[in-house]
């Protein structure tokens, strides 16, 4: 804590620090976000994302995005182009460009995700997926 008492900003982030958030296609754990650090211009999430899920085509109107493969296989889409990627394997992700990060294996799918900036206006994402073509590019 600080003399005002508010939480001081951590410099280093370790197991007990991380921030987790439970979302449909699995965990995040936050690793560096506004209010953990003093970050301003990124965003760390490791993702764990399950066999048979996915976090379904959307976009971030004012980040760009670097997705990071630890482990497991990814089906990867960013804008109409396909890609699978395995652990040490990215994908960058220009702002405002459609895309989508699903689990492709058998085994938990683990990778990191570096988005940036980290404060901005509007939405964080918007979902896209029920509309076309991305409702299509997939069975």
């Amino acid at each position: 804590m600080t003399e005002s008492g508010a939480v001081a900003a951590l410099r280093f982030v370790t197991a007990p620090d991380v921030q987790v958030e439970q979302l449909p296609w699995g965990p995040h754990e936050w690793l560096c976000r506004p209010g953990l650090t003093d970050a301003r211009d990124l965003l760390l999430v490791r993702v764990r994302m399950p066999p048979g899920t996915g976090h379904a085509f959307h976009r971030h109107p004012a980040m760009e995005e670097i997705i990071y493969v630890v482990s497991g296989t990814a089906e990867q889409w960013v804008d109409r182009e396909r890609r699978l990627l395995g652990a040490g394997d990215i994908a960058h992700i220009p702002k405002d460009v459609v895309h989508g990060t699903y689990n492709a294996g058998d085994e938990t799918l683990v990778f990191l995700a570096i988005l940036s900036p980290a404060i901005f206006e509007g939405p964080p994402l918007v979902d896209v997926s029920g509309e076309a073509p991305w409702s299509t590019l997939r069975p």
